[in-house]
């Protein structure tokens, strides 16, 4: 139907406004968009209007004003185009008692809009209808009470351990089981793919370019290219423009874990849309529910390396990957990434915050990459040699306490979290009743607001106790796991013969770097490498474990060589300026 925009055929159009949500789907077919379609076009015409306009929400909430469809009714009545609105109720209108109050009350009236809701018997032209108010109010509150509704709902599934949004990219639902996520084959590659590179230290905006470059489909597009329909932007007419935004969201998803993360947003008011960001404590995390898709490890390291500082490049684009890695061990600062303009093949870190460049440390903290490199390579293989040879010193070096002390604390604590879950869960099934008794009218208001606080007093002290306990176990958790994940990724790297970026990346969280000093008329320079999860660890000074001698021809001529110590690495190396 198109509308005229001739001011002579005002009188006889009319405007159809139909609206669809979620909760309406509960009222039965009736509420349907072609069935409101067929039910105000007939009335409309019977009324004598020949010219009609529809306007449609479908899926859009009415406790908000703000719908593309009703905006744009509002936008062609400002301008005059039509004398009357039709709805089949007033709740089509919104479930906003002082929204549609003015509306009804002060703008149809200013604007000469006959209103019509067939349902309500609501005609404006044929005078007041005093109920109307009233039935605005009812609208409202059928709002809160399902949004109060949905709230209990969600949270006993939420605490049940059962997914409260979509799978995120790489997963599906499960056509057996639609609670349970699945892998999604092709969508996981990528998703591997976007995390191998951040291992090897490239950033969001080179991983999104990669994408680009190599014709790979967004997530929306992909979605879309397979029949989902996901809430969200509408995507870009290219589908291959990969963001920024979009790279650092995927990175930083729990989910690919294998874990279940509930409780992530919340919304202040059932009137309020917008959804914010949840604190730590209110999470919900069940470990371990579906297939992961990136081991714990790699998505752990990543988590760490997405704070680092962004990475400098030599003369021919190059990354160093102990950009972020090194620290001053005087002052804390980042080490900064150089080369010799003379001589670009000498490439060097120094301190940022060294005061011959307007900081304060006193010395630059000088360090040759080339150095770097042997000497970090040499002490992974020995540390690597210890995890194998001596599993057990190992473990209790990272630990430095009885496995099985922690075991038998934490499975206490597990208990005791189970028990105050149970008394959670039924705390939330006595709130469900005792409100369904307040509205049968079983309890009055007092006894019910008496009764709720009582309960609501309980929940927050076992909240306040399950969050006590939950960061202890994941303490006990991470000593013992952590162990494991480091032992697995050190165990790669036994007879490494190269020193990588993703071997930096997976088993160093940074490396302190001291001023060298002159001993016996050799620099020497001492290092202390903290390792991932586990820190710095005392390599045992047997033979098996002797460090291996890096000898290394500096830019003077002067053959230096190193010697590997356990807890703290010492370079003999001279003292250069860049």
């Amino acid at each position: 139907m198109k509308q005229s925009t001739s001011r002579k055929n005002r009188d006889q159009t009319a405007f159809l406004y139909v609206r669809l949500s979620r909760d309406d789907n509960l009222e039965g077919e009736s509420y349907s968009i072609s069935n409101q379609k067929k039910l105000l076009t007939k009335v409309a015409k019977e009324k004598g209007y020949t010219n009609l306009v529809v306007f449609c929400d479908d899926g859009v909430s009415g406790v908000t004003m703000n719908r593309p469809g009703f905006n744009a009714m509002v936008e062609e009545l400002e301008k005059g185009h039509a004398t009357a609105v039709f709805v089949k109720d007033m709740s089509r209108l919104g479930r906003n008692y002082i929204e549609v109050g003015r509306l009804t009350e002060e703008y149809f009236p200013e604007h000469e809009i006959r209103l019509v809701a067939i349902s309500d018997g609501v005609d404006s032209d044929e005078g007041e209808n005093e109920l109307t108010p009233i039935r605005n109010l009812f609208n409202e509150w059928y709002a809160r009470d399902i949004s109060k509704k949905r709230r209990i709902s969600n949270r006993i599934k939420g605490n049940a351990g059962e997914p409260l949004g979509q799978p995120p990219y790489g997963y599906m639902k499960d056509p057996d089981k639609p609670k349970h996520w699945i892998i999604d084959a092709e969508a996981a590659k990528v998703v591997r793919r976007i995390f191998s590179m951040a291992l090897e230290g490239q950033g969001s905006e080179q991983i999104a370019a990669a994408l680009a470059k190599d014709r790979v489909l967004t997530p929306m597009h992909y979605w879309r290219s397979i029949g989902l329909i996901r809430p969200g932007k509408p995507p870009c007419d290219v589908p291959y423009r990969w963001q920024s935004s979009t790279i650092i969201k995927i990175l930083s998803k729990q989910e690919y874990c294998g874990d279940i993360v509930n409780f992530k947003t919340y919304s202040k008011s059932f009137k309020n849309k917008t959804r914010y960001g949840s604190n730590p404590e209110d999470l919900v995390i069940f470990k371990d529910v579906h297939e992961p898709i990136i081991d714990r490890t790699s998505w752990e390291r990543v988590q760490q390396k997405r704070d680092k500082i962004r990475k400098r490049k030599n003369m021919d684009g190059e990354h160093n990957m102990f950009s972020g890695i090194l620290a001053c061990a005087e002052c804390g600062h980042n080490l900064n990434f150089h080369f010799s303009q003379s001589n670009p093949e000498i490439k060097y870190f120094n301190c940022k915050n060294y005061f011959g460049n307007r900081g304060t440390c006193s010395s630059t903290h000088y360090i040759r990459v080339d150095f770097l490199e042997q000497v970090v390579l040499a002490e992974i293989r020995r540390l690597a040699r210890f995890a194998c040879r001596y599993e057990t010193e190992f473990v209790r070096a990272v630990m430095g306490q009885s496995c099985q002390m922690i075991e038998q604390e934490r499975q206490l604590k597990k208990k005791e979290m189970r028990s105050l879950k149970t008394r959670d869960q039924e705390l939330d099934s006595i709130f469900e009743h005792l409100y369904e008794d307040n509205v049968s009218g079983k309890i009055d208001d007092e006894r019910f607001r008496r009764m709720s606080r009582r309960y609501e007093d309980e929940q927050v002290d076992i909240k306040t106790k399950l969050n006590a306990l939950q960061k202890e176990i994941e303490r006990d958790i991470d000593i013992s796991a952590s162990t494991d994940l480091f032992l697995s990724a050190v165990h790669k790297y036994t007879r490494a013969r190269k020193l990588t970026a993703r071997m930096v990346n997976e088993l160093i969280h940074h490396i302190d770097v001291y001023q060298a000093e002159k001993t016996d008329g050799v620099y020497v320079q001492k290092l202390t490498i903290h390792y991932n999860f586990v820190g710095v660890i005392d390599i045992p000074d047997v033979p098996s474990l002797a460090a291996s001698e890096v000898t290394i021809q500096t830019r003077k001529g002067v053959a230096v060589s190193n010697a590997i110590g356990s807890k703290e690495v010492n370079i003999a190396n001279p003292c250069e300026t860049a």
